[in-house]
């Protein structure tokens, strides 16, 4: 007779199956790395996909290359033509009525290839009325075509001593005629590095912590803004400045106050915390992909050279302005992420670069493409602001249980001082109570009732007891949202 083994025994002798790993961004995003030549130092300022579905680049160097076998999907036989050199320091590429205009150091310049052979053949100044100093860090981006025709560049300020002297419309954004008549629109600037017209018409920038910019930003422009940095209002004193002159801001005020104390400064639409979404956010990219690139249809991304990622926004119109939320998206890139544009497959092409400030990657330069998997990640899809809380929409079916329990959540609110040193701390932090979660009909949303809401300032919101009903956890359960105005009924508007 056979003696049954204990069931306890038999359980230890089971081929055992591991747990399945937890979900990372790689699953849902690839990146692929395009391959240079290792006598190419390709340090990515500029980046333009252009109507035939070639990248062109260009670099702090000076040079602009055609990129082509781009879209090969292991980034192999890759090859880089040069089709212009000696340009100064260009920071930005953009393809218009058969020219490529170009924002260099000293002017906005547009280039045409004449005959064909990808080479360029002739090279005009468009505009350059502003002028140079001297100072390295008086980078100028763009350019971006705004709604009413005109092109338009951010001037970034000068940065340490001024052994040159000091010139006009530094931290400026100028809007150009397609004539070349120079016209400033906003000022305040610090060092915006990246500049974007929306899908609606609507001009916006980001901008690097620092000085009299207590976090960074993305920020929206309008004529007449003015957006914190004192440097360069005396520029508004120039014929040119058509708007108000900004008064002196004060020195040590939190944000939400300085508005009651200088009506033309801007609050931006969105705070990037510093190094919880990053510290030196750069080019912007509104999603046209019509979901081709996964479930963020209508929002945007932002690079971040020091983290070198790409973050996602959404905005809303509440009370005539806009404001919304940032979110992780992916990280990992080779280098410092400074530039975005869509591939002609809806891959999103990330350029890069190091040289001058570091990033957590570990490349000096580089090219690379971001693909979606056609796998729909568990995020937090939207932050809506409503009149007692916020509207929370996801990318897939909630678990009930977990989504409607307010223990699942923990939110906080701060702002920021505007002052002379650099950066700010996170002030006036409070803990806000979260009184009630209501699910939505759909499954797919919950209603937040959360008291102790402040305008002017991030509401941080995390959402780590979140399931959905297969049981995963959320990718990324934090969203930083910027209240600037409560919404009712009447004035909320999503984008």
């Amino acid at each position: 007779m056979v003696t049954p083994l204990p069931a306890l025994l038999l359980f230890a002798l089971a081929p055992q199956s591991s747990p399945s790993p937890a979900p990372v961004e790689a699953d849902y995003y690839r990146i692929v790395t395009l391959s240079e030549p290792d006598e190419l130092s390709l340090e990515v300022s500029g980046l333009a996909v252009l109507s035939d579905g070639r990248p062109m680049v260009c670099t702090r160097r000076g040079q602009v290359y055609l990129v082509d076998g781009a879209y090969s999907p292991d980034g192999d036989d890759v090859s880089y033509t040069l089709y212009a050199d000696g340009l100064q320091e260009p920071l930005g590429l953009l393809e218009h009525d058969g020219w490529i205009y170009v924002a260099q150091r000293g002017e906005l310049s547009r280039m045409r290839d004449s005959d064909g052979d990808d080479q360029v053949d002739l090279i005009e100044t468009v505009c350059d009325e502003w002028r140079i100093s001297g100072n390295y860090h008086e980078y100028n981006f763009g350019p971006r075509l705004g709604p009413e025709g005109n092109f338009w560049i951010t001037t970034n300020k000068p940065f340490g001593s001024a052994p040159f002297g000091k010139v006009n419309w530094r931290g400026f954004a100028l809007r150009i005629t397609p004539e070349g008549e120079m016209l400033p629109t906003c000022s305040g600037l610090r060092s915006p590095a990246g500049l974007q017209n929306s899908p609606w018409g609507d001009m916006f920038y980001t901008d690097n912590q620092g000085e009299w910019c207590g976090a960074s930003k993305l920020s929206h422009l309008e004529p007449g803004d003015f957006h914190g940095h004192p440097w360069g209002i005396e520029s508004c004193d120039l014929p040119e400045w058509t708007y108000d002159r900004p008064q002196d801001p004060p020195d040590g005020k939190a944000m939400p106050e300085v508005k009651q104390a200088v009506p033309s400064f801007k609050l931006p639409a969105v705070w990037f915390p510093y190094d919880k979404m990053g510290q030196s956010p750069a080019g912007i990219l509104w999603d046209t992909t019509e979901g081709a690139f996964g479930p963020f249809p209508g929002q945007a991304f932002v690079a971040d050279q020091h983290h070198s990622s790409v973050m996602r926004v959404s905005l809303e119109k509440v009370g005539g302005r806009w404001q919304g939320a940032c979110y992780p998206f992916r990280s990992g890139f080779q280098s410092g992420a400074l530039r975005l544009a869509w591939g002609k497959d809806d891959s999103m092409f990330v350029g890069e670069t190091n040289r001058g400030w570091g990033s957590r990657g570990n490349k000096m330069e580089g090219l690379e493409r971001l693909q979606w998997t056609g796998k729909v990640p568990f995020e937090i899809k939207e932050m809506k602001a409503t009149p007692e809380g916020f509207l929370l929409e996801f990318t897939d079916e909630l678990d009930r249980k977990s989504a409607g329990d307010p223990a699942s959540y923990s939110m906080s609110s701060y702002t920021y001082l505007l002052h002379s040193p650099y950066g700010s701390a996170e002030v006036h932090t409070e803990e806000l109570e979260i009184v009630e979660v209501r699910p939505c009909s759909d499954g797919l949303a919950v209603e937040l009732r959360v008291s102790g809401l402040r305008k002017g300032y991030v509401h941080e919101l995390h959402a780590p007891g979140v399931r959905s009903t297969d049981g995963r956890a959320l990718l990324h359960d934090e969203v930083y949202y910027s209240l600037i105005q409560l919404p009712d009924a009447r004035t909320s508007s999503p984008q």
